[in-house]
């Protein structure tokens, strides 16, 4: 297996396989990407034998903006047998993919791809059975082993391979899969609810996003970001010239201040989470932020980022890199996560922590 098949929105495969490039080229494992327009995905050939694996182990998951999967692959199985899809696949998967954990038979977060999931589900169970004979798999789901990727892309077309459980998407075709909750003023609450979930580890949320905490929400309007926020018990500064919900404002937990996020200052410095989604330039809006956290007006951020229509893949760069040496600068130390989210269109959403919380001299 010398691929890497990544997955991603489509739309933003060019993106995916740009940034997957010079990843491969900073680690010195050289290749090249294959791109299909809307696919949703991107299968990167490597020349070297072993490069796939050392790939997969030595490129921080976490650290790709535009992949919501990675795993070593075969290349494209085609053509397999309407009665026995499972012996090809067998026989793909060899000697070179660690015995594995559990599986997962998916598709990519295509119209078109998607119509075969109720296929993928009813084939799980005899694909898994399968392997468990072939001690391909544990006889038990273990989430600390290598979990193994079989991703349907048409009708008897697939891609095998298999992911370290260490350094992946813990999430079924990298999505979380979240429910709309009918209360919220609006669906862009998703996208703050998405990025916790991938950006906060599941054990840190009682810490990090307890009750009690303050919020600022820049762009709040009408509220979908305050939502979470009030929905974990936190008080909220909700900064926009426009209306907030008014459910939300029943909580007694909002505060609205009807004022150009950009001016707004917090009465008290006592903000644990500043978050924005403004309809703003990206360079922008990644300055702002970083100016809340060199004042230690806040300890994390959650922002979007625009993007424009051409070279999306440069401005997140530059943006996200503009901001760090910023950072850096001012004597920050922080950790930086960005990620475009199945939530997100045509935006990235950035996270911060800071690391040393002293207030500034």
């Amino acid at each position: 297996m010398n691929h890497v098949l990544l997955y991603c929105r489509p739309g933003f495969e060019k993106e995916c396989a740009g940034e997957v490039q010079d990843k491969a080229n900073a680690l010195e494992l050289f290749g090249f990407p294959r791109v299909k327009n809307n696919s949703g995905y991107v299968l990167f050939e490597f020349y070297q034998a072993g490069d796939a694996d050392k790939f997969i182990q030595q490129q921080p998951f976490s650290q790709l903006i535009f992949a919501r999967q990675m795993f070593a692959s075969s290349q494209m199985l085609t053509d397999l047998p309407a009665d026995d899809r499972i012996s090809p696949i067998l026989e793909a998967i060899g000697d070179d993919v660690p015995k594995c954990g559990d599986l997962r038979v998916e598709t990519p977060d295509t119209n078109e791809a998607k119509e075969l999931l109720k296929f993928c589900r009813k084939f799980t169970v005899p694909l898994r059975q399968a392997m468990r004979k072939s001690e391909i798999l544990y006889t038990k789901d273990n989430s600390k082993k290598p979990v193994l990727h079989v991703c349907f892309v048409a009708p008897g077309c697939c891609f095998v391979g298999y992911s370290y459980s260490s350094n992946n998407s813990q999430f079924f075709m990298g999505i979380p899969r979240l429910k709309f909750p009918a209360d919220a003023p609006s669906r862009s609450t998703l996208k703050l609810e998405e990025a916790f979930h991938v950006f906060i580890p599941r054990n840190e949320w009682d810490e990090r996003l307890a009750p009690g905490m303050w919020g600022v929400d820049l762009g709040a309007c009408p509220g979908g970001w305050t939502y979470q926020l009030v929905k974990r018990s936190m008080f909220v500064h909700a900064i926009d010239n426009g209306l907030m919900a008014q459910s939300l404002m029943d909580t007694g937990q909002v505060k609205h201040h009807a004022v150009d996020g950009f001016k707004f200052e917090p009465p008290r410095k006592n903000v644990t989470w500043i978050v924005c989604d403004m309809v703003e330039k990206p360079a922008r809006v990644a300055h702002l932020m970083g100016e809340w956290l060199i004042k230690a007006w806040a300890k994390e951020a959650l922002f979007n980022l625009k993007l424009p229509m051409k070279g999306r893949y440069d401005e997140v760069l530059q943006d996200i890199e503009n901001l760090k040496v910023f950072l850096i600068q001012n004597g920050v130390k922080f950790k930086l996560q960005a990620k475009h989210l199945y939530h997100d269109r045509e935006e990235i959403t950035v996270h911060i922590q800071r690391l040393d919380t002293r207030s500034p001299h």
